[in-house]
Formats: structure tokens, sequence, C-alpha cells
């Protein structure tokens, strides 16, 4: 036997309904009806404006209200049946609405297409996943500030290549991050505002002969404004590439930061702690302590980058307006969006639960000959050596300590003047990793008392 319950929302064009297969590959209900909420919304106010245009009499708009608010307590009841035959969410609510209220249903979608509703839908569902990505983003850079505060003065080895290259600062490492996870923090702030114009009332894809007031359903639905051309408004989905841009390179500074908690907390460095919550035990080993929640992290990364890339493809060969191809952009969008809200909470939790080991930084601070820089620049400053000369210097002295198994302060003054005569006791001074950090004073660097002026001007930012 043939349902022909969709066929009858298309209306009198189709004699018979689609088959299984057709109805498989057709449907979308099983995830667009996450965007449930945003279509009632937007129905609300589409009928709000149907009516005050007249276009609608007051009590049908009245019966469409209600109707709608008793289809999203079902929904939020678990008591509402999704029917695959109805292929989406927008036919699955119209169908419930006409069960309920009869006659006034068929009026609501009057001035409007199933192209606009669902553009229209998918920008309010994206746009309250930027608001949680902004969030986040903000909770994540306030456990970093915490972090670099406790630490501002904390010295530890900076890197270059993974090779010990110059000491630096926690706070300034930690800050580093603030910095990235700040530029995404911009860049969703960016998208969400231009992103912010309203599709509703484009209709099919050339606007529409009634007079509907889009500006009211703008600013109903928190749009700024309508969108400005009606083919654009039905085709774009530069909002959802606009998130997943801004997902996927959150993502990659997430990975590198995991990466680096990975490395961390290993037991060959031993920089950080992290808590019990954020970390597992092996089945057989006792004594492990696995960094899970990060290497988790790094590893979801992908799933968000695969969803940039695949509705980029998408998307990619597509005349204008509206295709079917289309009803592919939502899966890979919900996909990212959940994943990046789980890596995001996940590293807020294990940034506010670790502990920096301030003394294994300090050991490690000191080792690889870290304050060979702080030696090459005070024979260029004391003793007016041109920078290529100390550069040779220093590599001459660095190659004698480590042949003798010590570092650069472990020389004797005697050792370093047999490599240059002009080396003065006053050389020790900088050669300590807490002198070469409190030197490095320019705007920007790795001095404690840098380290607070760019911790209390991102206290500014976020206030």
């Amino acid at each position: 036997m043939t349902d022909t319950t969709s066929n009858k929302m298309w209306g009198g064009r189709f004699a018979a309904g689609p088959d299984a297969i057709m109805e498989a590959i057709n449907a979308s209900i099983s995830f667009d009806k996450r965007m449930a909420a945003q279509d009632i919304e937007g129905s609300r106010a589409h009928a709000a404006m149907l009516a005050a245009t007249g276009i609608i009499t007051d009590s049908d708009a009245e019966a469409i209200r209600e109707g709608l608010l008793t289809i999203l307590s079902e929904i939020e009841g678990g008591t509402f049946e999704f029917s695959a035959a109805l292929e989406d969410i927008h036919m699955n609510v119209e169908a419930r609405l006409k069960e309920l209220i009869g006659a006034p249903a068929g009026r609501l979608h009057t001035g409007r297409s199933r192209n606009d509703q669902v553009a229209t839908d998918f920008k309010l569902w994206t746009r309250d996943q930027f608001d949680a990505f902004d969030a986040g983003l903000v909770a994540l850079i306030h456990a970093l500030l915490a972090q670099a505060e406790a630490g501002a003065d904390w010295v530890m080895p900076g890197f270059t290549h993974l090779q010990t290259a110059q000491p630096v600062t926690w706070g300034h490492h930690m800050l580093a991050y603030v910095e990235m996870f700040g530029r995404d923090l911009s860049r969703v702030r960016d998208a969400r505002k231009r992103m912010n114009e309203s599709p509703l009332g484009a209709a099919a894809l050339a606007g529409t002969s009634f007079p509907i007031d889009r500006d009211m359903t703008a600013q109903a639905l928190g749009f700024d404004r309508p969108c400005a051309n009606s083919l654009d408004a039905v085709s774009d989905r530069d909002f959802a590439l606009d998130f997943l841009s801004c997902a996927s390179i959150c993502a990659m500074h997430l990975s590198r930061f995991a990466e680096e908690l990975v490395i961390w907390s290993s037991a060959q460095f031993r920089f950080v702690a992290l808590s019990d919550r954020f970390s597992t035990g092996s089945s057989i080993m006792p004594q492990k302590k696995n960094p899970d929640a990060a290497e988790l992290i790094r590893a979801k990364i992908g799933r968000i980058f695969g969803a940039n890339t695949a509705l980029m493809m998408v998307m990619k060969g597509l005349p204008l307006t509206y295709s079917k191809d289309m009803q592919e952009d939502k899966e890979q969008v919900f996909d990212a969006a959940d994943n990046l809200m789980l890596a995001l909470a996940a590293m807020e939790g294990m940034v506010r639960d670790m502990t920096g080991q301030r003394d294994n930084l300090a050991a490690a601070a000191g080792s690889g000959f870290s304050t060979a820089t702080d030696l090459a620049d005070w024979l260029v400053r004391v003793l007016g050596l041109p920078f290529r000369d100390a550069h040779h210097v220093t590599g001459t002295l660095v190659g004698m300590a480590e042949k003798a198994g010590c570092d650069l302060p472990d020389l004797t003054l005697e050792q370093m003047q047999s490599v240059h005569g002009g080396i003065t006791h006053g050389v020790f001074d900088v050669l300590g990793v807490e002198n070469s950090v409190n030197s490095r004073m320019s705007y920007g660097g790795t001095a404690p008392a840098q380290v607070r002026v760019q911790i209390e001007r991102w206290k500014d930012i976020l206030a």
C-alpha cells in the first residue's frame, strides 16, 4: 500500500508517494529535528507578522500560536511522534498543527517557502552555537588567565623545534594561548555579527507578492535586518561555513595545547600534573596516569576539520538558488558543534584543575644552554661586539661547556676569557634564568612585569 501522506503536503502535483528508498534518501527529520525550537520560533514570528499585515486574521494567528506552543511542549516532553514520511521538521510541525487546530494551520505557510524557512531555522540554530562558542572561549580564557596570574614569575624553558631555546615564564606561556583563543573569540563575534540577517520572507527564491513585513519578523527573531537579496537569502550557507571555519581554527589551537599537555604531563617532562577528573589509569600498569582528555581533544579535531571540508564540497558546485544538496549541510555542522563544545569544556576543566610543577619547570629552564642568547646579547651590549662575532664567541663557549659536561653558568671566568679576553665577571649576572626572564621587558616579552601587564589588559577586554 502506497503512503501518500507526504505528497499531500506537497500539494496535487504528485499522484503517488515516494517508495522506501526515495523516502530514506529524501528525509532529514532524523537530524533536523534538532532545529524544532528554532522552527517553531520562526513560525510564531511569521504568523504574528501575517496577522499584523492583515494577511491572516487575528483569530487564526492566535490558534496558530497556541498550537505551536503545544507542539513545542510535546517535543520538549518527548511525546511528539516524528515521521520520516513527512520528510523534515517543517512538515512534521505543520502536519501536527493541522491535527491540533484544523484549517488555520494551512494559512501559516502563506508568504514563505520551505527554502527560506530552513535557511531561517538553520541560521537561528547556528547563531545559538556561536553564542555557546563565545561563552566557552571566554570561560577557557579566564582559566588560562588564572594560571598565568598564579605563575607570572615561574621560570620554564621556552622551545623552538621542541628544543630548549630561551627561558620564559609560565605566565607568558599561558598568555600565548590566551592570545590564540582571543583571536578565536574575535572571529566568532565577527562572524556572528555578519550572519545576523533574516532570510524569512525571501520565500522560494524571488520574494512574495503578499504585503509581508520582513523587518517585523527580523526584529522578532533578533536579527539586525532582513537579507537584502532573496536569491542569496535562500542559497546562502556562508554562516555555517563561517562557523565551521572558526571552529576549525579554534580546534587547531585546542589540539596544539592538548599536545603540549600530553608532553608536559609525561614522566620525562613532569611540567604539569593533571587532575584525576581528566585522566585515566591503565588496566595492567598501576603506575600509569594517562592524559586521555587531552588525547581525545586532539583526536576529535579531525571531525571538525572534516565537517568544514565536507560542507565546502557540498556547496562548491551549486548554482543559485536552492538545491536538495543543501540538505547535507546540517549534519556536518551539528557534529562539529557537539565536538567543539565538548572539547572546549574539557580543555577548560583541564586548565582549571592542572597544577604546574614549579620546581621541575625551573630545573628544566636552566638546562640546555638556555641563556646562550643572553650571553651573546651581553657581549654586544657591554663589549660592543658585532652580533655575529658575539654569536660565534657564544657558540664556542657552549661547545666548551658541552664538552666539560656543564652548563654556561658553570664555566669559570678564566675559561670564558680564554675564548674572549674582554669578558668580565659581570657576565654571570645575565646567565641565571631569573635574570634572563626579568630582562625581557620589551612589550609582549616574558618578563613577569610584562606578563602582569598583559593579564590586566585581558581582564579589561573581558570585563
